[in-house]
């Protein structure tokens, strides 16, 4: 009798080896733990500090200062170009998100070494969790933006609606290939961190935040314009500006083809994803020994 209830337990679809993994389709399966990974970051972000969460607004608040004092007063890019406050924080907020999600995601394994070691459970629930609360901790930055838009006489359509969504997608999608890919190597070998730390140091001067589209175009070859285009990154920060920042100034050049360009970037952040995802299944296997 126990024999048959083994084999049919064996044969029955749900029953699952330990240590089977089915990649980030476990995610899934483990929301519970998923939402206990997520409170826990967000509840140990700002563990022992006085102003708690308003360091969610300071960080932004005094990046966007900088930067608006350099280049929109100094360099006087605030001239040439109207509602610049608004253009600047658009794609400060933008690539924050991808920043945060990006340094969390390679080093959720490695932060979160004893529980790898000790119990088993699908490794991509850190870098997903890690994604999810850089995530919420870019809500409130969102969120004074919108308070200034909407301030300054803007209104959403549904196109807007979407672009957003998209840009958002297209940002997470990319940040978790990347956090996967560079999460995987960082447990052998912890360079991986200081590699990152050097794209994240580029990511601002890479994308179209500082200065418009259209000086690069005046710069670069129509080749390697066109692929600084569907550069993920570039493509969400053109669709927050299309969402923020173009209803306030309409008369503003709009980039051709973003629909298409942005349908690119998220072919590219999915396939980035896909790479994060091969590259972390294949090296989760020795996670346990260099922990």
């Amino acid at each position: 009798c126990c024999v048959v209830a083994y084999v049919a337990a064996l044969s029955d679809p749900d029953f699952d080896s330990p240590g089977k993994s089915r990649g980030l389709f476990d995610v899934f399966r483990h929301r519970y733990l998923l939402s206990l990974l997520l409170r826990k970051g967000v509840a140990t972000r700002y563990y022992g500090s006085v102003l708690g969460w308003a360091w969610s607004y300071v960080r932004p608040a005094a990046q966007f200062l900088m930067y608006y004092l350099v280049i929109g007063v100094v360099l006087g890019a605030n001239r040439g170009m109207d509602y610049f406050p608004v253009y600047l924080f658009a794609g400060i907020i933008t690539v924050n998100l991808f920043s945060e999600a990006l340094r969390n995601a390679t080093n959720a394994i490695t932060d979160n070494g004893s529980l790898v070691k000790k119990i088993y459970l699908p490794r991509e629930l850190f870098p997903v969790a890690a994604v999810g609360v850089a995530f919420i901790h870019f809500l409130p930055q969102a969120a004074v933006l919108l308070v200034v838009c909407l301030f300054l006489g803007w209104t959403i359509t549904w196109m807007q609606v979407a672009a957003l969504l998209v840009g958002l997608i297209v940002v997470l999608v990319f940040a978790l290939g990347l956090g996967l890919f560079f999460g995987a190597i960082n447990v052998a070998y912890r360079d991986a961190r200081n590699v990152v730390d050097l794209i994240l140091m580029f990511a601002t001067w890479a994308s179209p935040v500082l200065y418009s589209w259209e000086m690069v175009h005046k710069l670069m070859p129509t080749w390697l314009f066109n692929l600084f285009m569907v550069n993920p990154m570039t493509t969400a920060v053109e669709l927050f500006h299309n969402v923020f920042w173009l209803p306030l100034a309409p008369d503003s050049a709009r980039p051709e083809h973003l629909l298409l360009n942005a349908g690119i970037g998220l072919v590219l952040a999915l396939l980035t994803l896909l790479i994060g995802q091969f590259t972390f299944r294949k090296m989760e296997g020795n996670f346990a020994q260099h922990l």
